[in-house]
């Protein structure tokens, strides 16, 4: 069977490591010079199950209004008249319930748990290098306050057998010990063990490498102009290149996919969040993180490369605007001085923004679609290396007609009615 896969970031190369493995011909099409050069390319570098939770959990609102009148706010809204937004906006309101945020962490933390376990049996199989680590995810607690609200997101843990610690003031600074320079400034921490840390776009590109080893075609610099329909299907992709035509399709386009699929009257809730990193040179380890710490008050991971710090956050609701004005440096510049200051040479940082493609629940959408030869693995939002192999070997597995190895229910597009046109 041959499959075109639209997008070389970390989910539609994974993905078509999957397909090719199981023997079938394989054709990525990107705009882009290379795989991952957009979204991939500079994410925070967590690979983190446990913290696998969606953005609409109670209490959300409320904190959202005092963010927005923080100095450092980890959260920007730009003015706009677009309707998509409010739509999206409603529906990720509507889902800050405790029953619906139980529901969608448990979904997304059950695709990211099988994720790393996907790419943990790869790397053993194919050896590739990304600078990983294995030291698990720190969540800093500046206040009592966040202590006592880790509470709901433990419960979850219990209740789906992810390991944590939670520690004391001293006990976050055993794992991290550049944080005996600032212990004053925190209360304690939950660490989640079983997570890793890596570069996403290293992972990427060396993977890209390996599936064309096995026969995968890469057309790069294919800007992807829509898709051909007839009786009830999909047979092309329109190109500047020329139609192309296979058996089956998967949509991998992160943030651009609504806007493809809009064109065959499927409407998907999922909008561009824009976040910003900065990623320094390592110029003392003494001060320097050991793994990925995740500062609670400002929404910022500050993580470790083999000789870089990666420093990721803020959330900017502004559309498809790419722009890097020097003000949103702000946020991911104050954690690591803060925190590890000395640890990175900021003179040297270099400043980078990607948009992130969030579900208003939280939750990829991943699967099969009313279209016989369509299928979708996108809409992962913060979390599209973190679960990009899971997703990717699942959707494999449906493409390809085999029993699935997680629980398929409420991961696809069906459970929102309102996906296609009436």
């Amino acid at each position: 069977m041959h499959i075109i896969i639209l997008g070389s970031g970390v989910v539609g190369v994974t993905s078509a490591w999957y397909l090719a493995s199981a023997g079938h011909e394989v054709t990525v099409v990107d705009r882009q010079s290379a795989a991952a050069m957009e979204t991939s390319f500079g994410n925070a570098g967590q690979v983190s199950p446990g913290y696998s939770a969606p953005w609409a959990a109670p209490g959300v609102p409320v904190k959202a209004v005092k963010w927005l009148m923080q100095d450092l706010s980890p959260l920007m809204i730009k003015p706009t008249l677009d309707y998509n937004f409010y739509q999206w906006m409603s529906r990720m309101l509507a889902n800050c319930t405790e029953g619906k945020y139980q529901v969608n962490k448990g979904r997304m933390v059950r695709i990211a748990e099988y994720s790393r376990d996907c790419l943990k049996a790869l790397r053993e199989e194919v050896g590739i290098d990304y600078e990983h680590r294995t030291g698990g995810t720190l969540q800093l607690f500046r206040t009592q306050k966040q202590v006592d609200g880790s509470a709901k997101d433990i419960k979850v843990l219990q209740e789906l057998g992810v390991p944590y610690e939670v520690l004391d003031r001293d006990g976050c600074a055993d794992r991290e010990p550049a944080l005996n320079y600032v212990k004053d400034k925190i209360v304690g921490g939950l660490r989640l063990p079983g997570d890793e840390t890596g570069d996403c776009f290293k992972f990427t590109q060396a993977l890209a490498a390996k599936c064309e080893e096995i026969g995968v075609k890469f057309m790069y610099n294919t800007d992807i102009d829509g898709l051909l329909t007839d009786k009830g299907d999909i047979v092309g992709v329109k190109t500047r290149q020329g139609v192309l035509k296979a058996d089956r399709y998967l949509v991998c386009l992160g943030s651009y996919s609504p806007l493809l699929l809009k064109q065959i009257d499927m409407r998907l809730p999922i909008y561009p969040v824009k976040g910003y990193s900065l990623t320094l040179p390592v110029v003392d380890e003494s001060r320097a993180p050991v793994s990925t710490v995740m500062d609670e008050t400002y929404k910022v991971a500050v993580t470790r490369f083999r000789d870089r710090i990666r420093v990721g956050g803020s959330a900017e609701l502004a559309g498809y605007d790419l722009s890097m004005p020097e003000k949103r440096r702000a946020n991911v510049d104050f954690v690591v001085t803060d925190l590890f200051g000395g640890g990175g040479d900021m003179d040297r940082s270099e400043f980078w923004t990607g948009l992130r493609p969030m579900t208003p629940d939280g939750t990829p959408i991943l699967g099969a679609t009313r279209f016989p030869s369509l299928y979708l693995n996108t809409g992962h939002g913060t979390l599209g290396w973190t679960m990009s192999l899971g997703s990717a070997k699942f959707v494999s597995d449906l493409l390809c007609g085999r029993p699935t190895d997680i629980d398929p229910a409420g991961l696809s597009i069906d459970r929102y009615p309102f996906a296609y046109a009436s």
